[in-house]
């Protein structure tokens, strides 16, 4: 008997340390320092003693900062979220323009990140709108949901668009960006003509194991604590939150794009995405030299017929 409760408050003990831990994780994984506070690197370029830190007491991240500008005129747009905060973004119009595409960066970027994409859009004769998510770039706030509330701020952005008259929208979106979308499409009832969402995770908690793959780590059950205490914390359900349930929502033409050797997204939940879109005109393209990164910039040739292929077919 005294063995029994010796175990079980062993047991209890380790459960409860790893919660905190788990807690502190998820905590610093959604909340962002002040710009230039921490020098932020990737899981992939940490020591095995950063790592090991990390794994106990998480890693703080400072906001991202644009460091770029577009060589083409722009405008700089403010929208305020619900809660208040003031979202930047770049308005790029074109003459007689074709319709409008908007850009949306992913966890950790900023609007000059997808600057080349928003570039080639331009030459095939669309305006081009880039935004800081909240909590990014020249964006207020400090705390990301990793694409839940940031599914608002695709709804401000739209409807921006909106009311400059445009009636044919186009939405782009790259990992949290991508997630970011399929949420809002159904959330907020939008209507875009078309979506290419790529290296998007299939729910918060499939991203997790990404971020744990990142540090040569077991994602389970580890990831699902992350998961519980993410939501928590920010003031919702993390498990049903998933990207590729809200998937079945999208009843426009989609354009799914994925790299070989994206280590934080796997083939799977890009598939999963894929097979739960709501319309028959969809194409996945998988690039076979690229990660989790920009189609555009390493194989570009690719990348854009499939997209300017994408964009004329009705």
């Amino acid at each position: 008997m005294k063995l029994l409760k010796r175990t079980f408050r062993v047991l209890l003990l380790l459960f409860l340390l790893l919660n905190i831990i788990a807690a502190f994780h998820a905590w610093k994984f959604t909340h962002f320092y002040a710009p230039g506070s921490f020098r932020n690197r990737l899981p992939e370029q940490m020591s095995v003693l950063e790592k090991a830190q990390m794994l106990l007491l998480g890693v703080r991240i400072s906001k991202s900062v644009v460091r770029h500008t577009p060589e083409v005129s722009y405008e700089i747009v403010h929208l305020t979220t619900s809660n208040g905060l003031q979202l930047e973004g770049w308005w790029m119009p074109i003459p007689s323009a074709k319709g409008t595409v908007i850009l949306f960066h992913g966890y950790g970027g900023s609007k000059d990140g997808p600057i080349p994409e928003a570039e080639y859009f331009r030459t095939l004769g669309y305006n081009a709108l880039l935004v800081d998510f909240r909590a990014h770039g020249n964006s207020e706030g400090n705390v990301c949901t990793v694409g839940y509330k940031e599914a608002e701020d695709v709804m401000l952005a739209y409807n921006f668009v909106q009311q400059k008259g445009e009636k044919h929208v186009m939405l782009w979106g790259v990992s949290m960006g991508a997630a970011a979308i399929l949420r809002a499409v159904p959330t907020y009832h939008l209507h875009p003509d078309k979506v290419i969402l790529e290296c998007s995770f299939a729910t918060l908690t499939d991203a997790v194991k990404g971020r744990m793959r990142a540090v040569g780590l077991p994602g389970t059950p580890f990831s699902q604590l992350l998961t519980f205490w993410g939501g928590i914390e920010n003031g919702f359900w993390g498990f049903n939150y998933n990207p590729a349930d809200y998937a079945q929502s999208i009843t426009m033409p989609a354009l799914v794009c994925w790299g070989v050797h994206d280590t934080r997204v796997t083939r799977q939940e890009t598939i999963s995405i894929y097979k739960h879109l709501g319309t028959k005109k969809k194409e996945l393209v998988i690039f076979e030299d690229c990660g989790h990164q920009s189609f555009c910039r390493r194989e570009g040739k690719k990348w854009k017929q499939h997209v300017r292929e994408f964009l004329i077919a009705r």
